[in-house]
């Protein structure tokens, strides 16, 4: 199987359900958890073997990662949740837009997705990076 293709099945096989979901957004913002306490925090009832599995199988995914405090696993996130979510979106524009992310951003401000604010924030982003790679000696 070519590199590509093993991309391609590494970032279907990574695609979230609605309770890695939950379960991820938990980590992501209370920190280092066990079954237990992601069980407690869930609002929906499961049984704490059902979490051991959704959380095993996110560690086999690359979300967490787990350390053992006395016989006790506890789960942590892998990488930040701007991290995955960056991921994600450069999955998207891969697939919709040819790898071309100025086409996604003039989408985004062409369908209202972003209001002043934040077109002013990423244009302020924008012209930081510029102005560091100029620094640099970096090219485009």
């Amino acid at each position: 199987m070519s590199v590509a293709a093993d991309d391609a099945k590494n970032s279907e096989s990574k695609d979230l359900g609605d309770l890695e979901r939950a379960v991820m957004q938990l980590v992501w913002a209370q920190g280092p958890m066990t079954a237990e306490t992601v069980r407690e925090a869930l609002d929906r009832p499961l049984k704490e073997s059902t979490i051991r599995t959704v959380l095993r199988r996110l560690e086999d995914k690359g979300f967490v990662t787990h350390t053992v405090d006395n016989r006790t696993f506890v789960y942590r996130a892998a990488e930040a949740r701007g991290r995955v979510a960056a991921k994600a979106v450069k999955r998207i524009v891969d697939w919709f837009c040819n790898g071309s992310v100025e086409e996604v951003l003039v989408g985004m401000v062409d369908s209202k997705m972003l209001d002043q604010k934040q077109l002013n924030a990423l244009a302020k982003k924008i012209e930081k990076a510029r102005e560091h790679q100029s620094k640099g000696g970096e090219k485009k």
